[in-house]
């Protein structure tokens, strides 16, 4: 029996799965925590990747390996490759300045004549989120660290680099999907192999004399994991978002929407995408096709903090919402507690709206909470739908999908049926089918057992996104 792992390494743990190649069927799991906080010294998720490593019962009878991890972190490597700061994560909104002032620079001053010509360049208009802006702002912040930098790798980049035993940066690679948000890469470059646009990468850091990985095809093979007695083929890995729709099996007309820390909806298309109003990202999937997105900042998180309020754990909080009708009454919950991403506000602060002394129920409370976050994630599916997509079928995934106020509650919101997957880590078992399918070679992933899925029903509320689409104009901006 061969056996592959897959591993997410996200913003809040790192999980590790070890699977059969053939068939995709659990073997063993291990998981370990990372640090919070939107800036992290990247030892940390190597030293949680061992222990979580260790849990799942080590390496060595492992034929494979690839890793899926949270996309756009900023790791600036010295020449010797050691970590120069701790890396920016993708929910640092400190560098939301420097988006806007990359926007207007290649626009000569003209905003939307600069969002344009990014999502032209690249297919994203710059955010806070992403790398690019990260750079602009260490340049501008930290020119000491600035001008140390001599690679730059992201989260998944840095640890197939370190599980390769990796000492030399010019051996860093990645792949499309992880590369494709960077800001400084066009994925559809060179008949969708993609390249990098050093060009960009100089406006935002001041110089492109920095080493970039190495951009491997979907089942190219990165090198070998050391430290194993066998040591395993290691895969090109991808972007978290791109490695959960491996694992999904996305085709056409296939939407995911995925409720972790982050709210994304996604899709597998055939065509590169530009949205110059910058809600869609016209990112690259892990099999060379193209994954538009919209991503929230604010999702499960939001749900966690409603329910401390509350003094309920997360089933106390279904519980309490699925008591409430649809609406809640008349209350609203703008989720921005994050600032946001989609709509681009990363400044806006998060509140609730239409509070009487008849609805202020914790009941109500609780279902405003799940409504406002599922309001959000249909704004970003608006926003896909934009792009030319056709809505097929809508997966909902993540660890709040594990709720059960959340399945009840999201056809009232969407509008339409969702499809919920049996709960797994969807992003390491994308990496670990990608793993298989670097040892099995072929133009296509292998087929992989269909996990049971169950699909939830109700009747539309539309009058809930009617009044979030007005309480979501009234979010003041933080000091």
């Amino acid at each position: 029996m061969t056996l592959v792992a897959g591993i997410d390494s996200s913003t809040q743990s790192v999980k590790v799965v070890v699977r059969q190649a053939g068939t995709g069927a659990l073997a063993r799991f291990g998981q370990a925590p990372h640090p919070d906080g939107t800036e992290v010294d990247p030892a940390a998720w190597w030293d949680a990747l061992g222990a979580a490593i260790g849990i799942a019962g080590g390496l060595d009878d492992v034929a494979a390996v690839a890793v899926g991890g949270q996309q756009h972190g900023m790791v600036a490597l010295d020449a010797a490759g050691e970590v120069i700061r701790p890396a920016l994560l993708w929910n640092d909104t400190r560098s939301a300045a420097a988006a806007e002032d990359l926007i207007d620079e290649l626009g000569d001053g003209d905003r939307a004549a600069g969002a344009a010509a990014w999502a032209s360049a690249v297919g994203t208009v710059p955010v806070a989120s992403l790398t690019i802006t990260k750079l602009r702002w260490l340049r501008d912040a930290e020119p000491e660290h600035a001008a140390r930098v001599a690679a730059l790798a992201l989260p998944h980049d840095w640890l197939t680099w370190k599980l390769s035993g990796g000492t030399d940066v010019e051996e860093l690679t990645t792949d499309r999907s992880d590369a494709s948000g960077t800001g400084y890469f066009d994925a559809s470059a060179d008949g969708g192999a993609g390249a990098y646009r050093p060009d960009l990468l100089a406006r935002a850091l001041g110089r492109d004399d920095v080493v970039l990985p190495r951009v491997l095809a979907p089942a190219e093979r990165a090198g070998t994991a050391e430290g194993a007695s066998s040591p395993a083929v290691l895969g090109p890995g991808a972007g978290d978002n791109a490695a959960a729709a491996l694992a999904l099996g996305l085709g056409p007309g296939d939407v995911a929407l995925s409720v972790g820390t982050s709210g994304v909806v996604s899709a597998v298309v055939d065509h590169p995408v530009a949205d110059p109003t910058g809600l869609v990202a016209g990112f690259a999937d892990a099999t060379g096709r193209y994954l538009p997105l919209a991503v929230t900042l604010n999702a499960s998180q939001v749900l966690d903090r409603v329910a401390g309020l509350l003094g309920v754990d997360h089933g106390g909080l279904a519980e309490l919402a699925l008591a409430a009708s649809p609406g809640a009454g008349g209350l609203v919950c703008v989720p921005y507690l994050a600032g946001e991403r989609t709509p681009n506000k990363p400044l806006a602060t998060g509140a609730f709206h239409g509070l009487t002394l008849g609805n202020a129920t914790r009941e109500n409370l609780a279902r405003a909470a799940f409504e406002g976050v599922l309001c959000s994630l249909a704004d970003g599916l608006d926003a896909v739908r934009t792009q030319g997509l056709d809505v097929a079928s809508i997966q909902l995934v993540g660890g709040a999908a594990r709720s059960r106020a959340l399945t009840a509650i999201a056809p009232t919101v969407l509008g339409r049926p969702v499809v919920v997957p049996q709960p797994s880590e969807f992003v390491a078992d994308g990496a670990a089918r990608q793993a298989a399918w670097v040892l099995a070679g072929g133009e296509a992933p292998p087929e992989w057992t269909a996990s049971r899925s169950r699909t939830y029903e109700a009747a539309q509320a539309p009058e809930v996104r009617e009044r979030y689409a007005r309480a979501r104009e009234l979010t003041v901006e933080r000091s």
